[in-house]
């Protein structure tokens, strides 16, 4: 899929601090919970919840906390157009063909105010967003007139690849 030239290659992944530790204090927790109540005998809280539930419960968490420290925002560029994948939500790149963008363009944004923070995001009125931290990221107005953000550490080298290639349309 990925066609030569690559004019830009970006691969991201969540660097907020406090992710890591409510993650890991949340398996952690559970972790505890387990140790209790299979190992020791203990019921662990005031309402338990049996063993099974537990295990399903503290095996869901962890699964969810490798999916989330695991994931990696993949954004390449080059003469046919802009190709974006969020891993492990997606397995294949998202093709944005540039005869299909109405405007392309480098932007500030706000992540919680426009998109309620970071990640696979939709908002009603801001689109699709794809971001992992920051707050600047790639425009893509599409001609049906959705609109697709994908987040970027590297704006200004992106901007000048937009120029490079005609593509800046804004």
């Amino acid at each position: 899929m990925k066609k030569e030239p690559v004019e830009f290659y970006e691969v991201q992944r969540f660097r907020q601090w406090w992710t890591w530790i409510l993650l890991l204090g949340i398996n952690a927790l559970f972790l505890w919970g387990c140790i209790q109540q299979l190992l020791l005998g203990k019921q662990w809280g005031t309402n338990p919840m049996n063993d099974a539930g537990l295990i399903i419960v503290a095996a869901a968490m962890l699964l969810l906390s490798v999916a989330i420290l695991g994931a990696k925002l993949f954004t390449y560029i080059n003469e046919e157009g802009v190709y974006v994948k969020f891993f492990p939500f997606h397995f294949r790149y998202k093709f944005y063909d540039w005869s299909n963008l109405h405007k392309v363009y480098v932007r500030d944004y706000k992540p919680i105010k426009e998109f309620g923070g970071w990640g696979i995001r939709f908002s009603i009125n801001a689109g699709r967003a794809f971001t992992m931290s920051g707050n600047k990221g790639l425009q893509l107005v599409l001609m049906n007139g959705k609109k697709v953000l994908i987040g970027t550490m590297q704006a200004e080298f992106l901007a000048e690849i937009l120029v490079k290639l005609g593509k800046t349309k804004d």
